[in-house]
C-alpha cells in the first residue's frame, strides 16, 4: 500500500503537468496543426477527461499520504488546487474568458503539483514509501 501511494503521487504530479503543458502548448498546436488542434485539444471533453483523471488520483494519493504523515495542511492545499482546477473546467472560457481559463488552470495545476510534491517528500522523509 505504501508503494502505491508514492506511485499515485507521481501520477498525480504528472497529470498536473499535463494540465499546465496543455494550457501552454494548445495555442502552438492550434497554430501549427489546425486540424488536430481544432478537434482534440480545444474540445471541452478533453478538459473534463483530464479532470476526471486528476480528481480521484489526487484525492487518493493525498489521502493516503495524509494518513501516513498526518499533515492535514498538505491535503487541504491539494483540495484547494483541485477546487481551482475544477472551477477552471466548469466555468471554462465562457465564464472566465480565454486568458482567465488558462491562468486559473495553470494556478490550480501548480497548487496540486506543489501539494503532491510536498506529500511525496514528507512520505519519503518518514519512510512511508
Amino acid at each position: 500500500m505504501k508503494t502505491s501511494q508514492t506511485t499515485i503521487d507521481k501520477a498525480a504530479i504528472g497529470f498536473s503537468l499535463v494540465c499546465t503543458a496543455h494550457c501552454f502548448l494548445t495555442p502552438v498546436a492550434v497554430t501549427l496543426l489546425p486540424a488536430f488542434g481544432a478537434t482534440v485539444l480545444e474540445d471541452e471533453l478533453f478538459h473534463y477527461a483530464l479532470l476526471f483523471a486528476v480528481l480521484p488520483t489526487s484525492m487518493l494519493a493525498l489521502g493516503l499520504g495524509c494518513r501516513q504523515h498526518k499533515r492535514v495542511a498538505v491535503f487541504a492545499t491539494g483540495l484547494l488546487g483541485l477546487l481551482v482546477l475544477s472551477l477552471a473546467v466548469i466555468l471554462g472560457h465562457d465564464g472566465l474568458g480565454e486568458t482567465g481559463e488558462k491562468v486559473t488552470t495553470v494556478l490550480g495545476a501548480t497548487i496540486i503539483a506543489f501539494a503532491h510534491t510536498r506529500n511525496f517528500k514528507l512520505c519519503y522523509d518518514q519512510q512511508c514509501h
